[in-house]
């Protein structure tokens, strides 16, 4: 029998708190990567072995990578880590899914057989948690870079409506700075929109296309169990990859747009 759930499936309790398959996929990875880069960090050689080569590998091609995306060498240093972290975890997440012989995996509860092992980017908690921290991330950058009275400015802009007033006070009436001001307004209610629109979209892009992946294979497994699943699994796997590289990248993008200093920004800096 097919059962495809939508929300992951609760193992056991620990002190009242629910463990569900995919928190314990999630405990199970993240020690492993802590491990294992502890593990290649202490042990580092001059003539490094095929597991220091591959994690060096990875660590430079990713870091020049980031470097082409801030176009700053400083920026690039304080959020490797941070970025880094996110590609391998989501991608690890991903791939490690694919290892034969986890849905033989089960145990017997009271609602029926549950599997012990579950893909976590099929879990929109997480994913949800992941997003906010990278969105939050920006912000933070952003009120950083642009003071707190800036960062609420690119929201609420009401420059335009005090030009108007301002120019009724010197004997002239200009509308077209009133229409500004509506336009400005409307434009940072847009920009709050787009904000709030960011982690919709993040989100989802992941969640949507691991949990798509996930039920398509189940579905041809269970339909065809042999030779037909196999394009399925592969394109599964280009999936796994290529969402963890978007994920982390939009990510870096987000915050590297909120670092930006905007030209009209410079120009009243150089007049100060």
């Amino acid at each position: 029998m097919l059962n495809v759930s939508l929300a992951p499936r609760v193992l056991f309790y620990i002190a009242g708190f629910p463990v569900t398959n995919t928190l314990l996929w999630t405990v199970i990875i993240s020690i492993a990567v802590m491990v294992v880069f502890v593990w290649v960090a202490r042990r580092m050689k001059k003539v490094p072995g095929p597991l220091q080569n591959l994690i060096e590998l990875l660590v430079e091609e990713s870091y020049n990578f980031m470097n082409t995306v801030t176009g700053s060498e400083k920026k690039t240093r304080r959020l490797f880590p941070f970025i880094f972290t996110l590609f391998i975890f989501i991608l690890l997440g991903n791939l490690l899914t694919f290892l034969p012989g986890q849905s033989a995996l089960t145990i017997e509860k009271a609602g029926g057989v549950v599997p012990l092992f579950r893909s976590i980017m099929s879990d929109y908690g997480l994913i949800f948690v992941m997003t906010l921290i990278g969105i939050i991330t920006a912000q933070i950058v952003a009120i950083a870079v642009h003071g707190p009275f800036g960062y609420i400015g690119k929201f609420i802009n009401l420059k335009g409506f005090k030009d108007f007033f301002k120019s009724i006070f010197q004997g002239q009436v200009k509308f077209s700075l009133l229409g500004q001001g509506f336009l400005d307004l409307f434009l940072g209610v847009m920009d709050l929109v787009g904000e709030v629109a960011k982690i919709v979209s993040l989100s989802f892009r992941l969640f949507g296309n691991m949990f798509a992946s996930e039920v398509i294979t189940s579905v041809m497994l269970f339909l065809a169990p042999f030779f037909v699943p196999l394009p399925f699994k592969f394109l599964g796997l280009l999936t796994a990859v290529v969402q963890a590289f978007v994920f982390a990248v939009l990510t870096l993008i987000y915050i590297t747009m909120a670092s930006e200093i905007e030209e009209d920004e410079i120009a009243e800096e150089a007049t100060i």
